[in-house]
């Protein structure tokens, strides 16, 4: 197993790392819409939250030697349902023609009062 950390994605604030490697499988942890330049909590619309999220997301992909095009499985955390058309717009709008495997869980509430987390499974390219 080998730990992936990147710069490009925001620094693990517990007991976790960015991603872990084994075997061709890029585990990335539930990434929240904090810009990792400037360490500031994206905090705007659902849009906003969720595009900063899937930047996160594929930093730590392509640090881990992949990229979005090989991310297989995303479990996305949303704090409202009623926001899934919105996130799911901008989703669709990131990944393209790419669709990988999803699940939508809603939660009562996320850390920081954000309103999205992203999980993600890849394979190396």
């Amino acid at each position: 197993m080998e730990k992936i950390t990147t710069e490009q994605a925001p620094r693990a604030g517990g007991h976790y790392t960015q991603a872990i490697e084994h075997n061709g499988f890029i585990f990335i942890s539930g990434q929240l819409p904090i810009n990792p330049q400037t360490g500031e909590k994206v905090l705007g619309s659902i849009e906003e939250q969720t595009l900063q999220v899937l930047k996160n997301v594929n930093a730590i992909a392509v640090a881990a030697g992949s990229d979005l095009n090989h991310i297989v499985k995303t479990t996305v955390y949303i704090s409202d349902i009623a926001l899934w058309g919105r996130v799911n717009g901008v989703y669709a709008q990131y990944f393209g023609d790419h669709k990988p495997a999803r699940a939508v869980v809603p939660v009562k509430e996320l850390h920081f009062g954000f309103q999205i987390e992203i999980d993600a499974v890849a394979v190396t390219k």
